[in-house]
């Protein structure tokens, strides 16, 4: 390719500051350093063992035990009803083991097929749990915003507890008991729990009642573990993108260690296994980007069902079947994507031609676009010029189901709210959270529904909240660019969502490129002169520009990696944006 005749532009970013400290002195200055830019500034935040868990204290835990030491009692029919997510199948297999490992002999679950049923507990997925003569319905990752599923099982005399996490109501559904960190006048500190942690402290409180009243003698079993489950937990927690806050954290960590060490189910195992990772060395990454998609494509494509039974066998070549057929799944989610994002530029390629500018807020939809995928659309979008989308896809009926993705500092349910409000009626219904919400309206409503979406949002957001500016730790010296650094910190996380995984900025020389895989930019790079030679690549680089032997010097922002290959590791960068010099 000739000489690129781009402008050099510099890229957005700006660098973090470090708190004081009193980290101990045996971590190296720029861990230190890392940590305290987020906030861990005491030796005692280091602490990731499970006696550094919150306390169960939940508004309803208590109610919500009362009811499940009766249902065991009585061995009544439990039926636990998830949501079609990672979040949800990981919930949903942690209530039916751990309550079956607490003596309950009568547990089932359903995962309603969001094709056929929509998200959480309508009427219709009443009826589906009284087919299989549910007397106590449990929801998971569900269930806070299910009024009228709620009602239809109490008119069918079932009792119904709600365990969510996602934001309520002004009013709340009709439950025997409810347990969610995000109700009003919940006093538990950690308000970022995913659905599988709030199930799983349910069970820990279940299992301390239980213990306290003999239940576990008179049963002639042993009281289960609760860490035997973290693994589940951990896997749900990162899969579902909440913000690691300190708890949530020792949580992801202790199912880190366990997946390690190789105590684990048949069916993380199998997820593993069929995705390469490296089991010894198991990062939250790891979960958020190959563990977690898998069991995703099944709730997109088909039915949440087979993710369940995975994470429940007790068979390893069961779970390896299963799993192998996820893949299957994922590989198919990956192209009906690829296709949808490619249409869903090229619309906006067609709005920045005949208004000149993007609006703050985008909206999109395409009778063809598949309604299990436009999540993951919106989130390529948002990513692409950094504003919030909401996607929508046909759903039958006349009806249009979309989801959005937002930026820091748009919180997306409460602006759904707010056209909600302003707008009664255009929205048939919606929920979700400040980075992530669903919503559905009649196909008729969608152009109202774009122009009070963009207006509303034009309200909200200031044009330097759209810049895309980019939050980094700062320049690395080349002597600093080392396997030993990237090893620190690989295993100095969990890394994620509100903890962010390091990110480092600077300037490199090229001293060659190539492109391998189609469309990813293999660099070999030097920070001083050429005396030093560094390895990396840039994923899905804009192939209008690259390779380009006419560009010799970058901006660069990047994460440090360890490459695995041949049984040897070296030194990456993993490039998140390139800019010519």
């Amino acid at each position: 390719m000739p000489a690129t005749n781009m402008t050099p532009s510099r890229l957005a970013i700006r660098r973090r500051v470090s708190a004081p400290h009193q980290l101990p002195t045996d971590l190296s200055p720029i861990i230190q350093r890392l940590y305290a830019s987020r906030g861990v500034v005491r030796a005692e935040q280091l602490d990731l063992t499970a006696r550094a868990l919150l306390k169960p204290g939940f508004k309803g835990m208590n109610e919500a035990v009362r009811i499940l030491e009766q249902a065991m009692a009585a061995q009544r029919n439990i039926v636990i009803v998830g949501d079609f997510d990672c979040d949800g199948a990981t919930s949903s297999a942690l209530m039916v083991h751990g309550l079956r490992a607490m003596g309950a002999k009568h547990v089932d679950y359903l995962v309603p097929n969001r094709f056929d049923y929509g998200y959480g507990l309508s009427p219709q997925v009443v009826e589906e749990v009284a087919k299989l003569n549910g007397e106590l319905l449990i929801t998971v990752d569900n269930g806070i915003s299910s009024h009228a599923g709620v009602a239809a099982a109490n008119a069918l005399g079932m009792q119904v507890i709600v365990t969510d996490h996602h934001l309520p109501g002004e009013v709340l559904p009709d439950a025997a008991a409810i347990v969610n960190p995000n109700q009003h006048d919940c006093d538990f500190p950690s308000k970022n729990l995913a659905g599988v942690g709030v199930a799983f402290y349910l069970l820990l409180a279940l299992r301390a009642a239980l213990t306290e009243h003999g239940w576990f003698e008179g049963q002639g079993i042993t009281a289960p573990n609760m860490g035997e489950y973290l693994d589940l937990v951990a896997l749900g927690t990162v899969a579902d993108v909440v913000a690691l806050d300190a708890n949530n954290r020792v949580l992801v960590h202790q199912g880190l260690q366990r997946m390690r060490a190789g105590r684990l189910r048949p069916g993380i195992q199998a997820l593993i296994d069929i995705s390469g990772r490296n089991q010894s060395r198991l990062v939250a990454s790891d979960l958020g980007f190959a563990l977690g998609p898998r069991l995703n494509a099944v709730g997109r494509l088909d039915d949440m069902s087979m993710g369940v039974a995975c994470l429940l066998s007790e068979n390893l070549d069961e779970a390896r079947k299963l799993a192998a057929m996820m893949d299957d799944l994922n590989r198919e989610r990956k192209a009906i994507e690829a296709s949808m994002q490619h249409e869903a530029l090229a619309s906006l390629t067609k709005v920045q031609i005949s208004d000149g500018e993007l609006p703050s807020g985008l909206v999109l939809h395409q009778d063809d676009w598949h309604q299990g995928v436009v999540g993951l659309v919106a989130s390529r979008i948002k990513e692409r010029y950094y504003r919030p989308v909401i996607a929508f896809a046909e759903a039958g009926d006349d009806e249009l189901k979309g989801s959005g993705r937002s930026i820091p500092g748009v919180h997306l349910r409460d602006l759904l709210e707010a056209v909600d409000r302003q707008h009664p009626g255009l929205i048939d219904k919606f929920g979700g959270h400040a980075m992530a919400a669903g919503l559905s309206l009649r196909k008729a409503a969608l152009a109202p529904f774009k122009a009070a979406f963009e207006r509303t949002v034009n309200e909200w957001v200031s044009p330097e909240l759209l810049a895309g500016e980019i939050l980094s730790d700062g320049e690395l010296t080349a002597t600093e660019l080392t396997l030993s650094l990237a090893e620190q910190l690989r295993f100095a996380g969990p890394w994620g969502q509100a903890f962010p995984e390091p990110l480092f900025d600077g300037d490199f020389r090229i001293i060659k490129q190539r492109l391998v895989g189609e469309k990813h930019l293999k660099l070999v790079l030097s920070a001083d002169e050429g005396r030093t030679l560094i390895d990396a690549i840039a994923f899905n680089v804009d192939l209008a520009v690259w390779p380009n032997a006419g560009i010799n010097k970058v901006q660069l922002v990047y994460k440090l990696d360890v490459n695995e290959w041949q049984g040897k590791q070296s030194l990456q960068l993993l490039v998140e944006k390139i800019a010519p010099l």
